[in-house]
């Protein structure tokens, strides 16, 4: 398939922001696709270059980028920063210079397939080492001479990792249907409106297929394999099962307003366990293979051989799926530490024994999606939690299930809450006891029941360098939260940043992270690419014309980076919104 043809949806999609019109386009988009390139073209749609859980990056800077810019349009280097400081977007600046070189040479030097952009973006990420940047060079600029402008545009968008064209999941999951199951379905198309409608009787159908959708999707986590199944009918789509070594997206859970709420969203009676101040792990274990992924979707096998040992020990099971969550121990008091003093685990990659022996960690296993070839996602949580407790054998200080009770009373629950709090955890969960795990979604399964006065996860997208004693640091960072596919400012914070080693997050530690996330520069500013996420302590929520978002934190402050957690889990502008209206 033409990457051209791709390019003109992309296209599409930036002119809408209609969720049915998105969906109209990608579904036209999937019903002319060939089914070998399918895979391909909804990973470029997601702005993706490899599969969940794959730990390859193709790993360019925007720097980088802008060279083979250089290169491919034959514009001097003063000439792309000024347009790049123009349009503030890489990718338009590419757009533009090549434009102007086509004019001149009357036209692109040859056709650019899926297949050829995708193996190229891939291929990227096996260039390591000395004169690595160079060869990355030499392969974009290749591959952007043969580039129109509008492909040269996307081209760009999909290195930097900001193709921001609102693909989101939910759209991509309806436009299968769409495409593969339109009369199943009973959608009739309205190309007027550039959408599909279906008639109030045949609702049910259309839910059902679209729930169907969603499953295949939740087992998978890559809509290449839902799609190619999609397109052989739904028999070939309810075949797809969990597979070890696939991450899941976790399930994720709503605040309740406090015990009594939880009661009425979760029933009676209700399991309720602690929840633990550290970071989630989805744990697969095949035979004596055990391998690890964050809620990022990350691969931290490496970084955790304690966990593996634990695992392949006290998990008796041939296979299995584990939901857990990794605390710190305290070698001096056995007692608990809190996610900040064990978060080098995740990002170090060296001097692995060293730490192992340093930052102990134990694992509290909550839930259990396979085992033994068996998927459990739809098991009542009552069930699995006994799954557990027939296959994880604990071990003091290094593996145990989840502290639980399972009651009907408010008094119960609230000296368990007491008891949480007292040994250091955030809180307390509750889970209905008839749920079944549902991947990536807060559908009210389960709440959590945490202090008033929450801080906030926020993204970090835009900082200023220092001065003095700071000049080579960034600081003054930018927060913001989610408001769909873009992010509003809510404030900026410089407090609770040290800037010596020691505990706590230090400046140094900050610009390591985000040099590399760098789009541009104006003056002192620079604007970062939406990754980091850290939390955020304030006194209050204020209106405010100050920041796009109509609202600002009062008196910041930066608690702790949250690497376990990816930008699209950050706080959404309405939980600011509800903040601002309930206090």
């Amino acid at each position: 398939m033409d990457y051209a043809g791709l390019v003109a949806v992309y296209e599409q999609l930036e002119s809408t922001s209609k969720r049915l019109e998105k969906t109209f386009f990608i579904a036209e988009l999937l019903k002319r696709t060939p089914a070998d390139d399918l895979s391909r073209v909804l990973l470029l749609l997601q702005g993706k270059v490899f599969s969940a859980g794959d730990e390859r990056k193709a790993g360019v800077a925007a720097k980088t980028v802008a060279k083979t810019i250089i290169r491919a349009s034959g514009s001097s280097q003063q000439k792309v920063e000024d347009a790049w400081k123009k349009t503030g977007d890489l990718g338009i600046a590419a757009e533009q210079l090549i434009g102007r070189r086509l004019q001149t040479t009357l036209g692109s030097s040859g056709r650019l397939s899926v297949a050829k952009v995708l193996n190229t973006l891939q291929k990227l990420a096996t260039m390591e080492g000395h004169g690595a940047v160079a060869k990355k060079v030499d392969l974009i600029s290749e591959v952007l001479a043969s580039a129109s402008a509008g492909e040269a545009k996307y081209l760009v968008r999909l290195l930097l990792e900001e193709l921001r064209v609102g693909a989101a999941d939910c759209t991509i999951r309806d436009a299968i249907v769409w495409a593969f199951f339109s009369k199943e379905a009973h959608l009739i198309y309205d190309s007027g409106k550039q959408a599909a409608v279906v008639a109030d009787e045949h609702r049910k159908e259309y839910s059902q297929i679209v729930d169907e959708v969603q499953h295949a999707y939740d087992l998978a986590n890559d809509f290449g394999v839902v799609a190619q199944a999609a397109k052989k009918g739904r028999e070939a789509l309810s075949s797809i099962s969990l597979a070890v070594g696939i991450p899941l997206k976790v399930m994720l859970f709503q605040k309740a307003k406090g015990i009594a709420d939880a009661f009425s969203r979760v029933g009676k009676p209700a399991a309720f366990e602690f929840k633990y101040d550290g970071f989630r792990l989805n744990i697969h274990k095949k035979g004596k293979e055990v391998t690890l992924f964050t809620r990022r979707l990350e691969n931290v096998t490496v970084q955790f051989p304690d966990i593996i040992a634990a695992i392949a020990e006290h998990v008796h099971a041939k296979d299995a799926i584990l939901d857990a969550e990794v605390i710190g121990i305290d070698q001096a008091t056995g007692k608990w530490k809190p996610f900040q003093d064990i978060s080098q685990r995740i990002k170090r990659k060296y001097d692995i024994a060293e730490l192992v022996q340093s930052v102990p960690v134990m694992v509290n296993v909550f839930d259990i999606l396979a085992l033994n070839g068996k998927s459990m996602i739809d098991s009542p949580f009552s069930e699995r939690r006994k799954a557990i407790e027939q296959v994880v054998s604990p071990a003091s200080g290094r593996l145990q299930l989840a502290e639980q009770i399972i009651t009907d009373s408010e008094e119960a629950v609230e000296n368990f809450y007491k008891k949480a709090l007292s040994l250091g955890n955030e809180g307390i969960m509750g889970k209905n006891l008839a749920a079944p795990y549902k991947p990536g979604s807060r559908v009210g399964f389960g709440v959590k029941i945490k202090p008033t006065l929450d801080p906030l996860d926020l993204v970090i997208t835009a900082a200023t360098w220092g001065e003095g004693r700071r000049v080579s640091w960034l600081s003054s960072f930018l927060l913001s939260c989610r408001d769909g596919n873009s992010y509003r400012e809510v404030g900026r914070v410089g407090t609770g940043i040290k800037e010596l080693e020691g505990s706590g997050v230090t400046f140094q530690e900050l610009t390591t992270l985000l040099k590399p996330l760098i789009v541009r520069e104006s003056g002192n500013a620079v604007f970062l690419k939406p990754r980091v996420v850290v939390e955020v302590a304030f006194e209050e929520v204020q209106k405010s014309t100050a920041y796009n978002s109509g609202f600002a934190l009062r008196f910041p402050r930066l608690l702790r980076l949250r690497e376990d957690k990816p930008a699209r889990e950050a706080a959404t502008l309405a939980e600011v919104k509800g903040m601002y209206e309930g206090q």
